[in-house]
């Protein structure tokens, strides 16, 4: 199988609140709209709002999003200026990375990271 793009599809019984949290509270820019739904650039990612699926059942199944930042403090900052709720501080992890949790209005959680500039993530492990 070979996969030329990918999404993450978010159902909401209110489509229009969520989109405008990913439009105007986290500001991602919009790849495209289309009647009732809008899709978000999220990095080489996308994440898609549908308006047509608000009325099939919605379940947060361990539903996450994973953001990795530059600048988490100053992405705390900006959220928290935009009305965001950040659910767990930022904290280094023991495997390395900076992690802030926040939540959309559907209670999902959104995992917004940074990567220091030390971690293995950044390195070229090629030999």
């Amino acid at each position: 199988m070979e996969v030329l793009s990918s999404r993450v599809l978010l159902r909401s019984p209110d489509p229009v609140r969520l989109q405008r949290f990913y439009r105007d509270q986290l500001g991602l820019a919009v790849a495209r709209e289309y009647p009732g739904g809008i899709v978000f650039h999220a990095g080489s990612g996308f994440i898609e709002v549908p308006g047509h699926m608000s009325t099939d059942p919605v379940g947060t199944s361990g539903a996450l999003l994973w953001l990795q930042v530059r600048d988490i403090a100053g992405t705390e900052k900006q959220l928290r200026d935009a009305g965001v709720s950040v659910t767990r501080e930022p904290v280094t992890e023991p495997w390395g990375l900076i992690e802030m949790h926040i939540a959309d209005p559907d209670g999902r959680t959104l995992i917004v990271v940074e990567i220091p500039d030390d971690h293995p993530l950044r390195r070229d492990l090629r030999t």
